[in-house]
Order: C-alpha cells, then sequence, then structure tokens
C-alpha cells in the first residue's frame, strides 16, 4: 500500500480522505503524524490555498501529498463565506459559532442558494511541475436551522434538494457519492489511473 501524507486537520476531513485511500490503496497518512506545520491558507482562491498547503507538506516530509481546499459558497452573500468557511466567526474556528454567523448573515435573505466547492492538489513532490488538480461542486440551500447531527462544518444547514436531506442527515457512504469533495476525489481517481498506471 502506498503512503501519501493528508494535508489537513480537520478530523471531518481526515475520516472521509482515509475511507476513499483505502478504496484506492493509498494510506492517508495526517501530516499532524509527521509534526509538519499548520501552513496559512493566505490567499483569496481556494486552488492557491490548496496548492500551498500541498507544496509545503510535500517539502516537510517528502512524500506525496494530498490537499484540499473546501467551503461554502452563498451566492447572496457574494460568495461568502467562501475560502473563509472554517473561520467565518472568527478564530478559535468553531463548528456551531460558523452556522450562527452564516443564519444571521441569511436572516432578511430569501435566496438561500448555496454551494460547497472543493479543490484537490496532489503533490508528488514539493517542486512537482504537474500537481494534479481535481475539482467538485455541491449545490443545495441553506436551511433556517440545523437538522440532523451528522458531517461537519455548515452541513446541518445545507439541504439536498433532490435527496431531500441535509448533508448533516445522509450517511458517510451517500456523501462520498454526493458531495463536492467525493465528485473530485473521483475525478482524481481518474487522474491517478492515468499518471501511475
Amino acid at each position: 500500500m502506498k503512503t501519501w501524507v493528508l494535508a489537513t486537520s480537520n478530523p471531518g476531513k481526515i475520516k472521509e480522505f482515509q475511507a476513499w485511500g483505502i478504496q484506492q490503496g493509498i494510506q492517508l497518512v495526517p501530516a499532524s503524524e509527521w509534526n509538519a506545520p499548520e501552513v496559512e491558507e493566505p490567499y483569496g482562491t481556494f486552488l492557491e490555498n490548496a496548492l500551498i498547503k500541498a507544496r509545503t507538506i510535500a517539502a516537510f516530509t517528502g512524500l506525496p501529498t494530498l490537499a484540499d481546499d473546501s467551503g461554502l459558497c452563498v451566492p447572496a452573500l457574494g460568495g461568502q463565506p467562501g475560502v473563509y468557511s472554517a473561520r467565518f466567526a472568527g478564530e478559535p474556528r468553531n463548528d456551531v459559532q460558523n452556522n450562527n454567523a452564516l443564519l444571521k448573515a441569511l436572516e432578511d435573505i430569501q435566496e438561500r442558494s448555496a454551494y460547497y466547492y472543493a479543490v484537490l492538489v496532489m503533490c508528488e513532490h514539493e517542486h512537482d511541475p504537474q500537481p494534479l488538480i481535481a475539482q467538485g461542486q455541491w449545490w443545495g440551500r441553506i436551511l433556517q436551522q440545523p437538522e440532523g447531527d451528522g458531517g461537519f462544518g455548515y452541513d446541518p444547514l445545507f439541504y439536498d434538494d433532490e435527496m431531500k436531506l441535509t448533508a448533516g442527515q445522509i450517511s458517510l457512504e451517500a456523501k462520498q457519492k454526493r458531495s463536492h469533495r467525493g465528485q473530485a476525489l473521483a475525478e482524481l481517481k481518474q487522474m491517478i489511473c492515468r499518471r501511475f498506471n
């Protein structure tokens, strides 16, 4: 089994990525287990943030690294919280406070469509001239109050009209097939097959 470093400390993301990695024959070890530093996300785009995380952790560990940057975008809020999704309510990061901040921002707004967006970057090494880049988008809408206690982040507020459930109510298996991250991982799988097989 191949070993890659996973450039995230988010427990929810680690769970989702590791479940996918097992299916691909890839052991995804969180960067924290290598005592890697937390990488700042200074950029205004998901892609730039994922790329800097992948390159920084690959340089630190000397191993192939998979990084993501993802978040919730609400068109009625000009795309917010966007790249600031994890810290929408400020520091320290807190899902409940972020959800409350989102509800407050939307309290006088009727148009509540939203989408989750994810971009994944896999670097074989720090100077990889052609990192693998995959992306996914999952549309839904924001409810008036949370429903479901599964998932993480904004999942209890994010309602999928087709499934008629929030992301906090669906199983991990269903989420992996439907979600922005699941879509990006499916695309990444195809890229991996082309590059390494």
